[in-house]
């Protein structure tokens, strides 16, 4: 059975960024007459917002996209929201742990930033330089050396990680290079996203994932997960984002392009899908559609390569 999952993140409304990759990932399936799983990923502590998990579930019911299991409809896998699952997650750390393939760090974000010989590129910080890789015998040692809660890194190997995305095609990234050993449970005592999507794909069966190119180097460090769980991982499609015309993803900036804004207007879901059927190269410009009215011919090789920029015009 081809399973793959919806899965928001509360931390803000639906915008027309998110509903595109919702409605690839929801094509996707239902041509090829899998399930859909809406998995609500709402472990991002003070940035989640508790009036948007409705309002997330009530846009993408109104664009017209649905789902087999999830929050609002139950299912086998469930719980649907990872706030959850914490026990699910603190079993995948133990089998880490029983593996020694995780170690407990105390480093802060500045102790990294000081170690690292020079500035990293992008949004992942400087590469950790694994001070506290062989630093520790226990968990307890850490706490009562530094004086802190440690969290749990996973150990990188080195050399570059190779695989293919269903979109991007070959893929090799170095994770050891670029990134170091990375985090797997915060020292806030909850998991990192790289291990509780793991775990949750793994549970709930996911066997195809599409998301947004800019997750890509998330890839191979949750591929080293799933191998270290003894779990193949899902295949992936990496699709390009919707940027503003800065060419940086969409924000406030570019101004207001929720997808409850476009309700309030008076703007039909019939429009809104029809035009990220177009940027997908599904229907022509100008159009009008459903999304059901889309599955019969989706195909992968009309999804265009670029990126899409958002000008603010319907």
């Amino acid at each position: 059975m081809i399973r793959g999952r919806l899965a928001p993140s509360p931390t803000g409304a639906l915008h027309l960024g998110n509903a595109r990759t919702f409605l690839l990932a929801w094509l996707s399936l239902r041509r090829q007459g899998g399930r859909v799983v809406l998995r609500i990923e709402d472990l991002d502590g003070p940035r989640v917002k508790p009036e948007s998990l409705a309002g997330v579930i009530e846009d993408l019911r109104w664009l017209g996209l649905d789902w087999d299991e999830g929050p609002d409809v139950g299912g086998p896998w469930g719980a649907y929201l990872q706030t959850q699952r914490l026990p699910l997650y603190e079993e995948t750390l133990a089998r880490l742990r029983r593996a020694n393939l995780v170690y407990p760090c105390v480093c802060t974000r500045g102790d990294v930033q000081r170690a690292a010989s020079a500035p990293h590129p992008g949004e992942e910080g400087p590469r950790y330089p694994g001070t506290c890789r062989d630093r520790f015998a226990s968990l307890e040692e850490a706490a009562a050396a530094s004086g802190r809660t440690p969290a749990w890194r996973f150990r990188v190997p080195a050399g570059p990680l190779e695989f293919r995305d269903g979109f991007q095609g070959s893929v090799a990234i170095d994770v050891d290079s670029q990134v170091g050993d990375f985090v797997v449970w915060k020292g806030s005592g909850t998991p990192a996203y790289q291990l509780a999507v793991v775990a949750d794909d793994v549970a709930m069966e996911i066997t195809e994932v599409v998301r947004g190119d800019d997750l890509l180097s998330s890839t191979p460090r949750q591929r080293l997960i799933y191998e270290a769980l003894g779990h193949a991982p899902p295949a992936t499609w990496h699709v390009p984002l919707v940027v503003g015309p800065d060419g940086l993803r969409l924000a406030k900036r570019h101004g207001d392009t929720r997808i409850a804004a476009f309700r309030a207007q008076g703007v039909s879901a019939e429009r809104l899908v029809g035009l990220l059927a177009a940027w997908s190269g599904l229907r022509p410009a100008g159009g009008e559609c459903r999304p059901d009215e889309l599955v019969a011919d989706f195909d992968w090789s009309r999804i265009p390569r670029e990126r899409i920029v958002w000008q603010g015009i319907l």
